[in-house]
């Protein structure tokens, strides 16, 4: 099975889980999350982490997204997978948001990861805009 797996510092990961439920289905064991919260020691959170992953086997694939590339959550992260063995079947992304998660957890199934990979790196420079809406636009919607 491929993993999502969602790390932040605060509760960023878990709204994160939570608003993928609704999009992508309630049911999804296949997505996970934990969070280094405020005053949480390294050591907690890194329990923490071994116990949300603590189903995924050798055989399975983690995809690793974090709030920040460099940050503890993503680098505790890192050495957690990797005492677990299981680095090799890990990629890893910093910078998460919504909709390269949820594209990553509809997609992930379908295609080569390496493929997915980049295909969401690139989706994920395209997507951040400025949203613009005139006063104007807005009368015609009332």
């Amino acid at each position: 099975m491929k993993y999502v797996v969602l790390v932040s510092h605060g509760t960023m990961a878990p709204g994160l889980h939570n608003a993928l439920k609704m999009l992508a289905g309630e049911d999804r064991e296949d997505i996970l999350s934990t969070s280094l919260e405020n005053g949480m020691s390294s050591t907690v959170y890194a329990e923490n982490l071994r116990k949300c992953i603590a189903g995924i086997t050798k055989e399975d694939e983690i995809i690793l997204f974090g709030d920040l590339v460099g940050g503890s959550p993503l680098t505790t992260a890192a050495n957690v997978i990797a005492e677990q063995d299981l680095l090799d079947k890990t990629i890893m992304l910093g910078g998460v948001n919504l909709p390269l998660v949820l594209s990553a957890v509809l997609m992930k199934d379908t295609m080569d990861t390496r493929e997915m990979i980049d295909s969401l790196l690139l989706e994920a420079r395209e997507e951040l805009k400025e949203f613009q809406v005139t006063s104007s636009e807005l009368e015609d919607e009332i």
